[in-house]
């Protein structure tokens, strides 16, 4: 297959890559970072450019049978009005140049990232793919990307709103950022530590990418996220476990707010997310654990 990767520089784009570079794939990647920092392959075509805005760029779609679009302002950091406007722009003008790129190509899919925030929060509640958006900040913002992606219906293209969970994996993304405050005891619960925390193994993640393209019925909302979501403290427990360290150091909830503003808030929301849609389609996960998942990327 051709596939056209939006955010291809990125840790997931990076990942995703990698596995479709090795399974025979050609792949388009385009990213702000001036060159690939990682890839060099013979199959591999970077294009640098800022895709909230049109250019020449949309014209690398041309004759690609998947796009894959995982463009977004990172956020994890604190939000001022105009980063709030950048984590926006981001991902709904992306999302509308590409869609307004894809001209005659019925056969095509477009898989776009979305995120569990989508269901703002929300509790004890089991979020499938049916439930009801939330109404903060980042749930309009997916509400929004979703609906920017479903336009491509109207061209005949595939659509899969891809909501994301916390994505666990080596190298980079929230184990990044959260290891290191563990290897030097300063790791534990974020608040109560009793709300939800979707998560995804970067294997999973990857697999169920691969599925989505794979299985022409598979369309509209999916959740990408572990069957077993765990409440944060008992993410944090295994977490500790598995690196032999404690984890009873409990951020205050106040403090998070604090130094984080609106993005610490939206840090300790709550999401039971499972991933109806997969499982009804027969995906398997091979990391439904977060025991052996954090094991994994941690210590194996």
């Amino acid at each position: 297959m051709k596939i056209f990767i939006t955010g291809g520089s990125g840790f997931v784009g990076t990942n995703l890559s990698f596995y479709l570079l090795e399974k025979g794939h050609t792949i388009i990647g385009i990213g702000t970072s001036s060159a690939h920092s990682v890839i060099r392959h013979d199959n591999f075509h970077y294009i640098s450019a800022d895709t909230t805005i049109k250019g020449a760029w949309q014209d690398a779609m041309k004759d690609v049978d998947a796009v894959i679009n995982l463009a977004g302002k990172n956020i994890f950091k604190r939000w001022s009005d105009t980063y709030k406007d950048q984590i926006y722009n981001s991902r709904i003008l992306t999302t509308r140049n590409l869609v307004e790129a894809m001209t005659h190509q019925k056969d095509t899919i477009l898989c776009s990232t979305s995120a569990v925030g989508y269901y703002g929060d929300r509790a004890d509640d089991v979020l499938k793919e049916d439930a009801l958006p939330g109404n903060d900040f980042p749930a309009k913002v997916c509400r929004d990307w979703e609906k920017e992606a479903f336009q491509a219906e109207a061209k005949g293209v595939r659509v899969a709103a891809m909501r994301f969970g916390v994505v666990l994996g080596k190298n980079g993304g929230a184990l990044a950022k959260m290891v290191p405050a563990f290897k030097s005891f300063a790791g534990g619960p974020l608040g109560s530590g009793l709300q939800w925390f979707p998560w995804i193994h970067m294997n999973d993640l990857i697999a169920a990418i691969i599925f989505i393209l794979e299985n022409p019925d598979v369309k509209g909302p999916i959740n990408l996220c572990s069957p077993n979501p765990v409440r944060n403290r008992d993410f944090a427990g295994v977490l500790g476990q598995v690196l032999n360290r404690p984890s009873v150091l409990r951020t205050p909830s106040f403090m998070i707010r604090l130094i984080m503003g609106e993005m610490g808030k939206s840090l300790m929301s709550s999401q039971r997310a499972i991933p109806d849609k997969l499982l009804k389609y027969g995906f398997k996960f091979q990391y439904p654990d977060i025991n052996n998942a954090l094991y994994n990327l941690t210590v194996s």
